[in-house]
């Protein structure tokens, strides 16, 4: 599953760190930069969780709490520039499920998102593979290109996968076969080639001048373009 987070920040120095540190954990994300906006992003779209200020223009991120939780229950952590109990209680009445104060480790506002998140929906300690504009999800099996899902076969997920992790390598039949299906495979070594035309044909431009995954005659097969 891939989360979208609504952040609702109107400093932009704070939403544009926190930004980064979302989209290298893989997550979509939203900003609004008052309490209107998120509500108007709120009720138009899907989200997985809120970051949300309370200190904004507008309305305080206070009455958004109180809205939100009209019409849902969605996990909601709330960023405050002071630590007062006050301001925790009253967040944690309204329906707050967790409070950061500015200043905050963003690494630290991960971990506390990915615990939410795999509480609320169940989900797997899951490894994105990101090359380019594809992102190869390992809990779900699933293939973006850029925000598309592209359907794919479990035989050609373990040989994504495998070509994912050694990025940048030359592989040999021989070897894809043993690192993606297990020395014990059954099949024709010729497989592999009609999988890997089947996997161009789903993330190159251009399948039959291809970019990402290449062969190297008489050597094997590259992704990610050049040797390491």
């Amino acid at each position: 599953m891939k989360y979208n987070i609504l952040l609702v920040e109107d400093q932009d120095q704070i939403s544009n760190v926190v930004a980064k540190y979302l989209i290298k954990e893989g997550y979509d994300y939203v900003i609004a930069k008052d309490g209107f906006e998120a509500l108007d992003f709120f009720n138009r779209n899907k989200f997985h969780l809120v970051l949300l200020d309370i200190m904004m223009p507008g309305i305080s991120g206070f009455e958004v709490l109180k809205e939100i939780r009209k019409i849902s229950d969605i996990p909601v952590i709330l960023v405050t520039a002071k630590e007062e109990e006050m301001d925790r209680l009253k967040g944690f009445e309204i329906g707050a499920d967790d409070y950061v104060v500015k200043p905050f480790s963003p690494r630290e506002l991960m971990k506390r998102i990915k615990v939410f998140l795999k509480r609320i929906y169940h989900d797997s300690d899951e490894i994105i593979y990101k090359y380019k504009d594809l992102s190869l999800y390992t809990s779900s099996m699933k293939l973006f290109k850029e925000e598309q899902e592209i359907s794919i076969t479990t035989a050609e997920y373990k040989l994504l996968e495998t070509l994912f992790m050694n990025k940048g390598q030359i592989l040999t039949r021989e070897q894809l076969i043993t690192l993606s299906y297990g020395e014990d495979y059954e099949g024709y070594d010729r497989n592999i080639d009609s999988y890997i035309k089947r996997i161009r044909q789903k993330i190159e431009d251009n399948p039959k001048n291809p970019k990402l995954l290449k062969t190297k005659y008489g050597a094997g097969y590259i992704f990610g373009g050049e040797e390491q």
